[in-house]
């Protein structure tokens, strides 16, 4: 085998160990929930309940569940 037969095995054999390595996964933070004590009526937008959701110091909201309750979020 020549020269640049051998520096191409080698750097092959590199790319593959190294890609069999697995990707890296990322922790993703859990979202804890939280029932809104401001928001009244039927939750149909997630904007508006993340609005109401800031004035209580949470981070967001979102509509959820079959009620269409206003949930505030945050980072638990």
């Amino acid at each position: 085998m020549d020269r640049s037969m051998k520096v191409f095995v080698v750097v092959f054999l590199l790319l593959v160990a190294t890609g069999f390595q697995g990707a890296v996964q990322v922790a993703l933070a859990r979202e804890c929930t939280s029932p809104s004590h401001k928001f009244k009526g039927l939750c149909v937008s997630d904007t508006n309940c993340a609005s109401v959701c800031l004035t209580e110091r949470f981070p967001g909201g979102k509509c959820d569940g079959i009620r269409q309750r206003c949930l505030c979020t945050e980072k638990c």
